[in-house]
């Protein structure tokens, strides 16, 4: 691929109150969101780039109105046109957004608000019920004002003490007709750019959460130069957790500023049907989602008795595009018709994605753009581009983000370092974890393990924190094994850890925890399966160094625990082995 290609057009992100209203001027009677109140309902809600920025301005003014400029404001609830509209609002006032996870645990989500002292909290109506338990065990204290998504909120009285209750819609209102009647408080006000917008707390797959704060110049600076690197097409479909950076940042941030439509899903069981429904032209996911979708490929041909077929088929098509003859969107229109007939592209990050999934798409005529970043950078560090892709890889650094290895060995593997201005500003109240992550020179240490090629490219070899260090100190990144058992046929999901001996303290065992596919099993006349998977691990340990070999083969019936970015929390497994 021609690695001298052009940048592609993009705008420039000053701040959101610029981002709201260059949108509107640029793609006024554009479709900015669409999505449906409700999956079962039939309309799609179209909200043009021109009534998106007179919902954003409207809440806005109504939200200095109520003392909120410059304040903290929690955001907790599903995915939702209320949720954009407020993400915005809050920042083009100058105020800092608390993105708070909906599925977090009461004294978590009390904790988060509290700590960073929100005055107000904006929940949709599947958060409602939390809310009101938090008011009756005393929790909330630092709101003044709770604002539902919903028109009407079950919230009484009684609950909510001295604090007022709001509906979206209401402060919307207000805020346009004080907006109609000359207030102008949303414009007369410059903001700064380079101040505390919004604490992103990430808990990761380790349990332990860090208030990441974030600026608007972080956000921004790291779409403009982010988006330099892809070509969007002009409809996505939104499906990943709002208060993760990668689903506000990416999916609102990046795509709104470039006039694309964003399809709010409406929930992770109705993604199959919204793809199909929607036909979106490209998708912003992370692994889990790309994996699922390749096993649908697979468990559709095979039991239609195709999977051969389909097989041949994918050589025959990448032979004729050798010579020049693409015919993947004709040949593969049946496949294609499982996920809306126009997908084209599909982005991803948030892990390290098996590089045999991104040949299946791309033999079907599905570009996958597979790309790095952490909630830290804004959370884009660098990635793939559409004509310039190297397998194995995260892609290149974004324009004007630097990255090193810190203390590479003899392999060049090390610590992954990054400095530019998508870099957090440090983390909320917590100086010396702050001061553990930047060294002398100004650079955030990732706590992810890589190497840089000749040509700058990143690979991503594994997670500091999931490191088995042996007792010959040599070292054993999980990730690399489950990579590889990932393809072993009827693996949905495996996770390799150091297994923890009752007997023997110090032993290190190491074990690959496999949650299979039976019915794959069954069909292929399988009916062992702890011994097939470990004759599966006997042939791989043959393979790789010994130190590397898995000792253990533990079977599971359920799938493993997964946080709403759909990581496997990893500090929720049962590591005995005796």
């Amino acid at each position: 691929m021609n690695k001298n290609y052009p940048i592609y057009k993009t705008t420039f992100i000053d701040d959101m109150r610029s981002l709201v209203e260059e949108a509107a001027q640029n793609f006024p009677d554009s479709i900015a969101i669409s999505y449906k109140e409700n999956y079962w309902d039939k309309e799609v809600r179209k909200v043009t780039f021109t009534r998106w920025r007179d919902d954003v301005r409207d809440l806005g003014t109504a939200l200095i109105a109520n003392g909120l400029r410059e304040e903290k404001v929690a955001i907790i609830g599903e995915n939702s046109y209320g949720w954009c509209c407020s993400f915005f609002a809050v920042m083009a006032t100058g105020g800092v957004t608390v993105p708070v996870d909906k599925e977090l645990p009461l004294e978590d989500i009390d904790g988060i608000i509290t700590t960073t002292g929100c005055k107000a909290v904006i929940f949709g109506k599947a958060s409602e019920g939390k809310i009101k338990d938090l008011l009756q065990k005393g929790g909330l204290k630092s709101a003044e004002l709770l604002i539902s998504v919903a028109a009407e909120s079950s919230l009484e009285a009684k609950d909510l003490g001295d604090r007022k209750l709001s509906s979206l819609a209401a402060m919307q209102e207000k805020g346009g007709q004080l907006f109609k009647g000359g207030d102008n408080s949303y414009y007369d006000y410059k903001i700064d750019t380079n101040k505390l917008a919004s604490i992103v707390f990430t808990s990761g797959t380790t349990g332990k959460g860090k208030g990441v704060m974030l600026s608007q110049a972080n956000i921004g600076l790291d779409m403009t130069l982010g988006m330099y690197n892809f070509d969007i097409t002009r409809k996505t479909l939104h499906v990943l957790p709002p208060h993760h950076t990668f689903g506000s940042t990416v999916n609102y941030v990046g795509h709104l500023a470039q006039g694309c439509e964003v399809y709010i899903s409406s929930g992770i069981k109705h993604v199959s049907d919204e793809i199909r429904e929607q036909q979106p032209t490209h998708l912003i996911l992370v692994p889990a989602f790309l994996e699922v979708m390749n096993r649908k490929i697979w468990t559709t041909a095979r039991k239609g008795g195709k999977e051969g077929l389909l097989k041949a088929m994918m050589k025959v098509s990448d032979l004729l595009r050798k010579v020049g003859i693409d015919v993947r969107r004709k040949l593969f229109s049946s496949v294609l018709s499982a996920f809306g007939g126009k997908l084209e592209l599909i982005i991803c990050g948030g892990a390290k994605l098996d590089e045999d999934i991104i040949r299946t798409f791309d033999s079907l005529g599905i570009t996958i753009l597979n790309g790095y970043g952490i909630t830290e950078c804004s959370p884009l560090i660098s990635a793939n581009r559409n004509e310039y892709r190297k397998a194995g890889s995260v892609g290149t650094p974004i324009l004007a983000c630097r990255v090193k290895i810190d203390d590479p060995d003899e392999n060049g593997e090390g610590e992954i370092c990054v400095k530019g201005p998508n870099v957090m500003l440090g983390y909320y109240n917590n100086p010396e974890a702050t001061a553990e992550v930047f060294d002398k020179d100004g650079f955030f240490h990732t706590g992810d393990y890589g190497r840089l090629d000749e040509e700058g490219w990143i690979y991503i070899t594994g997670r500091k924190k999931n490191l088995i260090i042996l007792s010959n100190g040599k070292n054993v990144y999980p990730e690399e094994i489950e990579a590889d058992l990932q393809k072993v046929e009827g693996v949905v999901e495996v996770v390799v850890y150091a297994g923890e001996s009752r007997v023997q303290k110090d032993k290190i065992t190491i074990v690959a925890e496999i949650f299979p596919d039976l019915e794959l099993l069954k069909d292929k006349g399988i009916t062992d399966p702890q011994k097939y998977f470990e004759n599966q691990v006997k042939d791989l340990n043959a393979r790789m160094p010994h130190y590397k070999a898995v000792k253990r083969v533990k079977l599971r019936d359920t799938e493993f625990q997964k946080n709403t970015s759909r990581k496997i929390t990893r500090f929720n497994i049962d590591k005995t082995i005796d």
